[in-house]
């Protein structure tokens, strides 16, 4: 084995230092689960909880799965409507280039001069 300059290991020794460190994780996370597992042995309200938190989180992914399909449909669905009504505003402006802006009808207090004299005016009684 060949040994750099500054006194490193080996690539192959680092490596397996590194597969070492690896499987010492493992063994110590596999003696974890035996102990969790004599646990729920020992308990079989756990395990029935366990299982029932376990169908509840499926259902609910689920649930979150179909939400996720229907939003991304709406959102299509609000793009195609938004280009849509663009397109009519769009064609609406163009058939109506002209704006004639209509004037306020006058109130019904003002006189009519020159016209119809027949409505009778009302006075003041004191």
């Amino acid at each position: 084995m060949v040994v750099d300059e500054q006194n490193e290991l080996p690539e192959a020794t680092q490596r397996e230092a590194k597969l070492q460190r690896q499987l010492y994780g493992l063994q110590s996370q596999v003696t974890e689960l035996h102990k969790a597992r004599e646990e729920v042995m020992k308990n079989p309200e756990l395990s029935s909880e366990v299982q029932s938190l376990k169908e509840k989180l499926d259902e609910h992914s689920k649930q979150l799965e179909q939400s996720a399909e229907k939003l991304s449909q709406l959102e299509s669905e609000n793009l195609t409507l938004r280009d849509e009504n663009q397109a009519l505003n769009t064609t609406s402006n163009k058939k109506r280039p002209f704006r004639t802006q209509i004037r306020p009808m006058p109130t019904l207090e003002t006189p009519n001069f020159g016209g119809d004299m027949t409505r009778p005016t009302t006075t003041q009684r004191i």
